[in-house]
């Protein structure tokens, strides 16, 4: 296990980069603490892979440092970091059986026999393969490849970290719940240091202890599952985590209102006069339909989905959501919603803007 040091981190896939625009991976400065589970989260090409092969090793950064435990490993070869990986599809050795996949990388290591059939026994019972042992991986389904590449990424209990490339992809639903779970399981006994790659926001909520959230090559966000939905700090956190995302409505802000089309919203803090592209966000979850209080909209439909209602409106031209818990009685006569003030947050530019005590 180590601490993980990014250290003036960048990288551009361009021989001779002008601009942060040609920067696959703008700089970054972060300390990943030894034993914690992490989430890179962001939607395809936002630079979640570019940064996980940068540390594991299979590329070099255009610029900056990576240090394990302070130690500058930057132009080390994977093999001296003491990382498993676990990529998006399958990489196994066809001709082994199970067993022999799952026991490679601690044979490779010289360990004893006893401790290698322990191990695999134990590791084959987490991913459910533990009745596949003596059978080849050739003739294996591409979600039982992958079980095994997982199986062999966690075999090891030595490793500076674990790092996986949304390497749930081929696996189907109900397994991929069930080896959360497990991976879940094997950080609390074990207390690796885990990068968990995904686009994928309920995978990332689930399996981290803190969530980093990347948007076009930039960490915009790391944070608590908690944090990201009560404070996302930019407008792309809000958008991406939650579904339905964050409502980001253009506002004007004086004091501690916010004005829309001449009416206003009332605001839990008060604000300092903001240049640029000025908006409010708020969760639908915390915005009220009724018939008499608040702003109006024009409602466009509703998506019953069981717990809880979807109500999809039109709020001065541009779309709203709000969300009405099961049993909520909602008549055409709501033509009105209401945000709670403690919970609408204040964006500049789309970065959030903390704000004074009202």
């Amino acid at each position: 296990m180590a601490k993980i040091t990014l250290d003036n981190l960048a990288h551009s896939y361009l021989p001779n980069p002008t601009s942060e625009d040609d920067f696959a991976l703008k700089q970054l400065d972060h300390d990943w603490v030894d034993g914690e589970a992490y989430a890179l989260l962001g939607s395809s090409g936002c630079g979640k892979s570019t940064l996980l092969n940068i540390i594991s090793g299979l590329l070099t950064p255009s610029q900056g440092r990576i240090l394990f435990d302070g130690k500058d490993v930057t132009n080390a070869p994977t093999a001296e970091r003491n990382i498993a990986q676990v990529f998006q599809f399958p990489v196994v050795y066809d001709t082994m059986t199970v067993r022999d996949n799952l026991a490679f990388p601690l044979k490779n290591r010289g360990e004893k026999p006893a401790y290698i059939a322990e191990r695999v026994n134990q590791i084959a019972k987490m991913i459910g393969m533990e009745h596949e042992l003596g059978r080849k991986a050739r003739g294996l389904t591409a979600d039982a490849k992958q079980k095994i590449s997982l199986g062999r990424g966690m075999v090891r209990e030595d490793v500076n970290a674990l790092l996986f490339d949304e390497p749930l992809t081929v696996i189907d639903p109900h397994m991929k719940w069930e080896l959360r779970t497990q991976l879940k399981k094997l950080h609390h006994e074990f207390g690796h240091t885990m990068i968990y790659v995904t686009h994928d926001q309920t995978e990332a909520l689930t399996f981290a202890d803190k969530v980093v959230v990347m948007y076009d090559g930039r960490v915009v966000q790391i944070g608590t599952p908690e944090e990201l939905f009560e404070t996302p700090e930019h407008t792309f956190v809000g958008y991406f985590i939650g579904s339905p995302g964050m409502n980001v409505i253009p506002a004007k802000v004086d004091g501690d209102k916010a004005y829309i089309n001449g009416s206003y919203v009332q605001l839990g803090r008060g604000y300092a006069p903001l240049d640029g592209k000025v908006e409010i966000g708020v969760r639908p979850e915390f915005a009220t339909l009724s018939e008499t209080d608040g702003l109006p909209v024009k409602i466009r439909r509703i998506e019953d989905v069981g717990r809880h209602k979807i109500i999809r409106a039109e709020f001065f031209g541009s779309d709203i959501n709000i969300i009405a818990n099961e049993g909520t009685p909602i008549s055409a006569d709501m033509n009105r919603v209401s945000f709670d003030p403690a919970h609408v947050n204040v964006y500049a530019n789309d970065w959030r803007v903390k704000g004074e005590a009202a």
